[in-house]
């Protein structure tokens, strides 16, 4: 996809030197782009961390290109051991990390300490190269959902939550893949931006890069959402996932259940696109088995934005002496999902449909 005309992908190797790695810091978004370079795997580690990369694909590739870079500085059985072990610890959630990590373990671990760093790198080129495929797919099978709305001219509405563009992958995204390409396709789309607090990646990243490619979108508190689908004004909502069980459940960024429930009482489709390697096969129940990740309260406690003199200040908005809790995510129960947007085409959100769509996976 493209800022301001030119195209990025969201983590590269650097053509300078050739080995290390590049990422868009997306903490700094919308302020400033700031193209960050990573040569360690410490170093990758904190970047996913601390969500300078974010987004299930993302991470996952991220972490492969983690692994290749502790490659680089030492490729012995106890260094790769660690690394998948740092790694893999950064964020408990989203299944591709686990996924990405399970591939280089299984593509490194019988090659010699001579022969790991070039496979390294050359597997995590491919975990990228694969993703863009696999996104772009996601475009294509989702594309129809809006064009079938879109007759005549006619404006269609998609209400989206938290970011899954390109930033959140490593190329066009999950949600927003069917969007980008109904935009490029000449159909008349604007998107519903939720703001999504905390951390407010709607407000900052998905509207950042809907402006970029200048796709038309109107940015939204999260509580109004209900209210838009209530007067008629959302089609469909679309939205990404960090970890899809066998059975449907969906797990996103905080308050996408919300959203589901008011789809659900105001007639509105709710999707879910994902690629297949965010589907975590080995559980059924989501509420019981996703881990849910609890961040720092200092994400609900203060905001960052531009002050009216131009700076970039981080404020606290709530009470000093106020505590405050942070789930990360929720869980959308299957029953809720009108279907999945995958790389292979659109399903059921249940364990029937997603087995026969992936039957070498299930």
């Amino acid at each position: 996809m493209k800022i301001d005309g030119t195209p990025y992908r969201s983590i590269w190797v650097d053509e300078a030197d050739g080995w290390s790695v590049r990422i868009i810091d997306q903490t700094k978004l919308p302020w400033a782009v700031d193209l960050v370079r990573l040569t360690t795997m410490d170093e990758m580690a904190h970047a996913i961390r601390a969500m300078l990369v974010r987004g299930a694909p993302l991470i996952g590739a991220s972490a492969a290109y983690g692994v290749a870079l502790a490659m680089r500085a030492d490729a012995s059985d106890s260094n790769l051991a660690q690394a998948l072990a740092l790694l893999g610890a950064t964020r408990p959630t989203a299944i591709n990390l686990r996924w990405a990590l399970a591939r280089m373990k299984r593509a490194l671990q019988p090659l010699s300490p001579a022969a790991r760093t070039t496979a390294a790198y050359a597997q995590a080129a491919a975990i990228c190269d694969e993703d863009v495929a696999t996104n772009e797919a996601i475009g294509r099978h989702g594309l129809p959902l809006l064009a079938a709305r879109a007759q005549n001219g006619r404006r269609v509405n998609v209400l989206t939550h938290c970011n899954a563009g390109w930033i959140a992958t490593v190329d066009w995204g999950t949600a927003l893949a069917p969007i980008y390409m109904a935009h490029d396709a000449g159909l008349n789309v604007h998107v519903w931006v939720e703001e999504t607090r905390p951390r407010n990646q709607g407000a900052s990243l998905t509207a950042w890069e809907l402006g970029k490619h200048g796709v038309p979108h109107t940015v939204i508190a999260d509580n109004a959402g209900g209210h838009m689908m209530q007067r008629g004004d959302v089609d469909l909502v679309i939205v990404g996932t960090d970890r899809v069980t066998r059975s449907g459940d969906v797990a996103n960024k905080i308050g996408t259940y919300l959203k589901a429930l008011a789809a659900r009482d105001n007639g509105v489709p709710f999707w879910v696109a994902l690629p297949s390697s965010t589907i975590d096969w080995t559980i059924s129940d989501g509420l019981a088995d996703i881990p849910i990740e609890e961040r720092s309260a200092a994400e609900v406690t203060t905001m960052t934005g531009r002050a009216l003199d131009g700076s970039i200040a981080t404020v606290r908005i709530v009470p000093t002496a106020s505590p405050a809790a942070n789930p990360a995510f929720d869980v959308t129960p299957a029953r809720l999902v009108t279907g999945l947007i995958t790389e292979r085409g659109l399903c059921d959100a249940n364990e029937t449909a997603l087995t026969e769509m992936f039957k070498e996976l299930a």
